[in-house]
């Protein structure tokens, strides 16, 4: 009987090997899938020992959690190549800014993501199963995009926070994912936090993620990813009419930074 079970499984895994080799779509879906699955069970026990350890909802649960997800690169043949690290230390508080493309984003975060530094993320998130849980945990500040005034109170509420307990906010500014290797317009609250918190905006690039991961072409291998972190630029002095002028040098900076690392032309 179990050396049925072992045939059948054997057979079932050079099914699936054969078919993820000739089928495009079919090893999209499974690596996808695998992914998934991955960041399902990787949440439920890191939430366990975010209990365990800490008590509950706090930013030092983000040292668990980086932890667990720096392992995922390895099941997907994933490599990081990251430069300008030392631009985190700054003192006191920051936002930090970053493209976004793909549900792979997370591995990217994690790889590089600096001590007491909370992410904003979307207010659905919170309700993705254990996903959701283990976002709460680690202090994931949660916006509703559809109501404009309760984001801006969020916010609001998010600036004194980061000021009074010393912590390092991350922003996907572009608001969305984008896997089209450019960036999306910047959405200006980031900004707006920046200025009113008076703390230095910290750009980070992700080169793009096209040459091996495409939900459109189905595509999703291996590959190499560059992260650069650029020099924080300070917000001291400036008020909400300077605004677009830093939103628009941040873009500028970070595009051009995008093209570079991605080996394509500005």
């Amino acid at each position: 009987m179990e050396l049925g079970w072992l045939l059948w499984g054997t057979a079932v895994l050079l099914l699936l090997h054969v078919l993820m080799e000739l089928s495009p779509t079919v090893n999209f879906a499974l690596r996808i899938g695998f992914y998934c699955l991955l960041c399902l069970v990787s949440s439920a026990l890191a939430a366990a020992a975010c209990l365990l350890i800490n008590g509950g909802r706090t930013v030092k649960n983000m040292r668990i959690i980086r932890a667990v997800v720096r392992t995922f690169k390895y099941f997907f043949g994933l490599r990081f190549e990251v430069k300008g690290l030392e631009n985190f230390k700054v003192e006191g508080p920051a936002i930090i800014v970053s493209n976004h493309q793909s549900v792979l984003d997370m591995m990217g975060l994690m790889e590089v993501l600096p001590d007491n530094c909370v992410q904003v993320g979307k207010r659905e998130l919170m309700f993705m199963g254990s996903v959701g849980l283990i976002m709460y945990l680690g202090g994931v500040i949660f916006i509703n995009r559809k109501s404009t005034s309760s984001a801006k109170m969020v916010m609001s509420e998010v600036a004194k926070t980061m000021v009074a307990e010393n912590v390092k906010v991350w922003v996907y500014p572009e608001g969305t994912r984008n896997c089209t290797g450019d960036l999306l317009p910047f959405k200006k609250g980031a900004f707006h936090l920046a200025v009113q918190a008076q703390v230095p905006v910290i750009p980070v690039v992700y080169s793009s993620f096209t040459s091996f991961y495409n939900p459109k072409t189905k595509l999703f291998t291996s590959g190499k990813i560059k992260v650069e972190v650029l020099p924080p630029i300070e917000t001291k002095g400036l008020t909400s009419d300077d605004v677009t002028d830093l939103s628009d040098r941040c873009f500028s900076t970070m595009r051009e930074t995008l093209f570079r690392l991605s080996g394509r032309p500005s």
